[in-house]
């Protein structure tokens, strides 16, 4: 390989094989850089040694794909290469063949300024060989790698579930795949082995895992792709602490292998408590959390700036940012998106001039430094106080929840924003080194539809409620169209893995009872018979002595973009799609011919706008 000759082997014969990455004519010599995977490495082809060489090394261009047969020297020491490995030594060619000929491309490999996006996609083949895409794809492959061994270690056994099956919905569209032998009926390509997995552990089969292709259907974000690749696992007999302790090893086996060493066990946090603290079910624990400080203010306080005195008001705190100019604070006020549900207070040195009892206590309980930057979001006077309807988390009220996530998400964005000066989210080298995992645990089983006016579950439907929520669950098919019922407050036994504010994955303890089951599709607003036609074959199989079991499923795509360090999913995709879902490489999806469409019984319409 390229990459591979030291000063140990000169004197040797050796064969490279791969592409020109770079020719420098220097009249009786002719030097070549030849690139793989592995690396580069000089080859050098004299003119007084071997004229018939030397003439074929000045025909050569860059990504011809050549042969070069030699004897490895020891390079001078003037000419020594520092900056790569192979830099001691030189490959004096005595056989060059020229294997394959290369159009000019786009763009080459070793360019320092990437081509935009869409020329990299369509060209995806001249892409990835360069070094960085490279270390990405050897990257995830460690990474599949060590999980797999992990889990194997720990008695989970590989099981592969079918990738055609029937639409069963879960929030995102399906992918559907019409059926020649069975006219007017479709598969659809899984979003998940939900209930296969479950199935497996009815079957016996009581450790489980896959690393899975899904499919969804939905728009895309820069973490998002319709196809992805997810660590699927499921267990019979575990409570959730068992569950996160199997995650946390197959995550430490993961970091390690890319260089790093994580702490164990993740520290655990309510949804709760998340959306207090840190106004996100995904907080990123880099941050100082948020406080809660309308203790700080009096009654004539609360008139005055025009804030709800029954609603939080957050003291944001973002540390060593510095003075900031009236200019840098007009910046912020673009950064909130809570207009209408809460109020923002960016300039806190106002405030403390007009409030100044209040805002030393505000700096007291936020632990605040003379440079931290701190602003206040709180609830505007005009809304209601507390009110009951549709869209209530347990414990938060509707408009606590508002404020929460107003305050959390600018909280972030400040963070971005001020990144630079207050060095939180410096890196080093490919990815960052401070780590900091959380289990987000007990979210809500449901959440308020209000486009279709019922009850829908926040996880999925198969999601074991709490034990002493149970009776809540007894209002039947009346509760699921009822925004005030006790659905509201049913917890369920669902967690999430998070890293650094990124959702790595999902699980839950699922449902192992059939008449529990039925009382949540019920409170989902499905109908006996619903329910039988959607899910018929899970129910009768939960009659069969189904065993307590539960899982996750953690996103293989997104751990490997975090270890490297990358932007986008597509950075460790080898074949990703855009954001418009298509494939520029292969031009896909592209229409078919009416002889296809004839033979599956399909007719075209234009679909409705």
């Amino acid at each position: 390989m390229c990459g591979v000759l030291r000063s140990s082997d000169a004197g040797k014969k050796a064969v490279l094989m791969g592409w020109v990455n770079r020719r420098r004519d220097l009249g009786n010599l002719v030097f070549i850089d030849v690139r793989d995977r592995t690396g580069v490495t000089q080859v050098v082809c004299n003119k007084e040694l071997n004229p018939a060489i030397h003439e074929k090394a000045s025909r050569l261009r860059n990504e011809y794909v050549i042969a070069a047969i030699g004897t490895v020297k020891q390079r001078e020491p003037n000419t020594i290469n520092r900056n790569i490995p192979t830099g001691e030594i030189e490959l004096v060619a005595e056989e060059l063949r020229i294997l394959n000929e290369a159009k000019q491309p786009p763009f080459l490999p070793g360019d320092t300024v990437l081509p935009n996006e869409e020329l990299r996609l369509k060209y995806r083949y001249i892409d990835l060989r360069r070094d960085a895409m490279q270390f990405n794809l050897e990257l995830r492959h460690k990474v599949a790698i060590a999980i797999r061994s992990y889990l194997s270690s720990q008695g989970f056994f590989e099981i592969e579930t079918p990738f055609m099956t029937r639409s069963t919905p879960e929030g995102a569209r399906d992918y559907l795949v019409p059926s020649r032998v069975q006219p007017g009926s479709f598969y659809a390509l899984p979003q998940s082995p939900q209930l296969f997995k479950q199935i497996l552990m009815i079957s016996g089969c009581d450790k489980y895992f896959q690393i899975v292709r899904c499919f969804r259907d939905e728009d895309l974000r820069a973490d998002r792709q319709p196809e992805f690749t997810q660590i699927d696992l499921e267990m019979s007999y575990p409570q959730p602490e068992r569950v996160w302790e199997v995650v946390e090893g197959f995550l430490s086996a993961a970091f390690k292998t890319a260089g790093y060493e994580i702490k164990t066990p993740f520290p655990r946090m309510s949804y709760d408590e998340a959306i207090r603290l840190y106004g996100s079910d995904k907080p990123d624990m880099r941050l100082p959390a948020m406080n809660d400080v309308r203790e700080a203010f009096t009654a004539e306080n609360f008139q005055a700036l025009a804030v709800n005195p029954n609603l939080p008001v957050m003291a944001i705190r973002i540390p060593k940012v510095g003075e900031l100019s009236r200019k840098e604070r007009d910046e912020i006020k673009p950064l909130f998106t809570g207009k209408g549900n809460a109020k923002l207070f960016e300039d806190f040195k106002r405030l403390e001039k007009s409030f100044p009892d209040s805002a030393a206590k505000i700096r007291a309980k936020s632990s605040a430094e003379t440079d931290d930057l701190i602003v206040i979001v709180a609830g505007d006077d005009k809304l209601a106080e507390h009110p009951s309807e549709g869209g209530v988390k347990p414990e938060v009220k509707q408009h606590d929840h508002a404020v929460y996530t107003a305050a959390g998400l600018l909280r972030v964005a400040l963070a971005q924003k001020y990144a630079s000066r207050h060095r939180l989210f410096e890196k080093t080298g490919n990815a960052s080194v401070d780590f900091r995992f959380l289990w987000v645990t007990d979210f809500p089983m449901f959440e308020w539809d209000e486009e279709g006016k019922r009850w829908a579950a926040a996880h999925h439907p198969f999601t074991s409620p709490h034990e002493r929520d149970m009776e809540k669950l007894s209002g039947g098919l009346d509760a699921a169209e009822d925004p005030n019922s006790p659905l509201a407050a049913v917890r369920a036994l669902a967690y999430d893995v998070v890293l650094n504010g990124t959702e790595l994955g999902s699980g839950s303890i699922r449902i192992h009872r059939q008449d529990i089951q039925r009382k949540i599709f019920h409170a989902l607003g499905m109908t006996e018979d619903e329910a039988r036609a959607r899910f018929g074959f899970f129910l009768e199989a939960l009659e069969y002595g189904t065993p307590p079991h539960g899982g996750i499923a953690l996103g293989l795509d997104r751990i490997v973009m975090i270890l490297a360090g990358a932007e986008s999913l597509r950075e460790v995709i080898p074949f990703p799609k855009t954001a418009r879902a298509v494939d520029l490489m292969v031009d896909a999806p592209t229409p078919v011919s009416e002889a296809q469409l004839k033979e599956l019984g399909i007719q075209i319409r234009k679909a409705r706008e």
